[in-house]
């Protein structure tokens, strides 16, 4: 027998084993993945076609991944992809008797006319890979949920975490031509144009604030940054009366650092205008009460919804952040604050790359959303280290940001309050 008839038949077999799958046969399809990797050595643009469609593990065989990993490398350094191309780069990898040899690559054209369906295919190679996916992440999570020693609370953060990676990478969404687009940003501006204010987004009620802005805009995420103490929690609370009450806007309020109850007393004190520590205590006089009885009807069915969760995960955020969006129709979400977030069930090496997906996380989500997301954040003590007769003073800077980079990179406007005379 000749010898690359022996490496043929020798090649090496699929390592899945079908207990992995509970004895039973893993969705996937040789046949295609072997047209898939055809077409790739046929058709001259088919693999940047697929290269956001496909990875080395996307397929079921070993021998494919080799063989696609092959047909990637290649890709990357912009060199032809065909039959003798692909074989001298398995050969310089050390794989090409593992794959078969040069007859399992000719082989593999043989058996395509055209490349003509290679996105078609290369779809159905993914999402069988993403079927696999899913039956090893719910076996795992089905074993450990038998296991008495895992927290239930933990497996429950490490399973949302562990789904919210394979939907990530595995989503993609299709591009659009541009004119039903010029036509929604016609509208847009149609709409901004019947209004007196002339605002094309949400009003804050704070009129100066908005001129800037053009009001809040969908799908944008704004960072309001401050050192403690400087207001943040008051100014966000306002801006939420002020769009909730006055303009019934629904709003959300994710609450890591107060309780609810906390939130309302300082809602009350907003509302009407009394002194925080007479609330606190209760001292008023009969006009306070008359005052506070007659004002705090107006927050009394105001489209304003509070979560006060502690320790708030971006999963969970993204869960009940669409929930509130679908069941009531909110328009502005507000997050006090951004440092006080985790991503549970994620491994990071810093705690900078934590708060860098978070960052990401909450972009992703405002737009997915199409509504603005408000999200606090903590500043540095470099603030506070430098000069009052240094060049910028205690202003803010974007530098200041606490604990990561990433939040001035994902924001879409990032705003300071800044206090001087405190």
């Amino acid at each position: 027998m000749p010898q690359e008839q022996r490496q043929y038949n020798n090649r090496q077999k699929p390592q899945n084993n079908l207990q992995d799958y509970g004895g039973r046969i893993p969705p996937r399809d040789k046949d295609l993945e072997e047209a898939v990797l055809g077409a790739l050595m046929l058709e001259r643009d088919a693999y940047s076609v697929v290269c956001d469609i496909l990875k080395p593990e996307s397929f079921y065989d070993p021998v494919n991944q080799k063989v696609y990993a092959a047909i990637q490398s290649l890709g990357a350094s912009q060199q032809p992809i065909d039959l003798l191309t692909v074989t001298d780069q398995l050969r310089q990898m050390g794989q090409l008797d593992e794959v078969g040899g040069p007859l399992f690559i000719s082989e593999l054209t043989s058996r395509v006319a055209s490349g003509a369906h290679v996105e078609y295919h290369a779809r159905i190679v993914a999402q069988k890979y993403l079927a696999r996916e899913l039956i090893k992440f719910a076996s795992q999570i089905e074993a450990q949920a038998f296991d008495e020693t895992y927290d239930v609370d933990d497996l429950l953060q490490e399973a949302e975490g562990k789904l919210f990676e394979i939907s990530q990478r595995n989503v993609k969404k299709d591009v659009t031509q541009i004119d039903p687009v010029i036509g929604q940003a016609i509208d847009q501006i149609q709409t901004a144009a019947n209004r007196a204010t002339g605002l094309s987004g949400l009003e804050s009620g704070y009129h100066e604030l908005d001129k800037l802005t053009s009001g809040w805009q969908s799908s944008d995420l704004i960072i309001i940054a401050a050192r403690p103490a400087m207001g943040k929690t008051a100014f966000v609370l306002s801006m939420a009366k002020n769009m909730a009450v006055s303009s019934n806007i629904p709003v959300a309020i994710f609450s890591l650092e107060m309780s609810n109850l906390q939130l309302v007393n300082r809602l009350i004190q907003n509302t009407c205008e009394i002194e925080g520590e007479k609330i606190k205590s209760g001292q008023l006089t009969p006009m306070e009460w008359d005052q506070l009885m007659s004002r705090v009807k107006h927050l009394y069915g105001a489209p304003l919804y509070i979560d006060d969760t502690a320790s708030l995960s971006i999963f969970e955020l993204r869960t009940k952040a669409r929930r509130l969006v679908r069941e009531h129709d909110v328009k502005f979400i507000i997050i006090d604050y951004l440092q006080l977030m985790n991503a549970s069930g994620m491994r990071f090496g810093s705690r900078e790359q934590e708060v860098s997906m978070i960052s990401r996380s909450l972009k992703q989500l405002a737009k997915e959303l199409n509504i603005p997301i408000v999200a606090l954040s903590q500043l540095n003590r470099s603030v506070e280290s430098r000069g009052a007769d240094s060049k910028d003073g205690k202003r803010p800077q974007l530098s200041d940001l606490r604990e990561s980079g990433a939040i001035e990179q994902d924001a879409d406007i990032v705003c300071f309050i800044h206090r001087p005379e405190y």
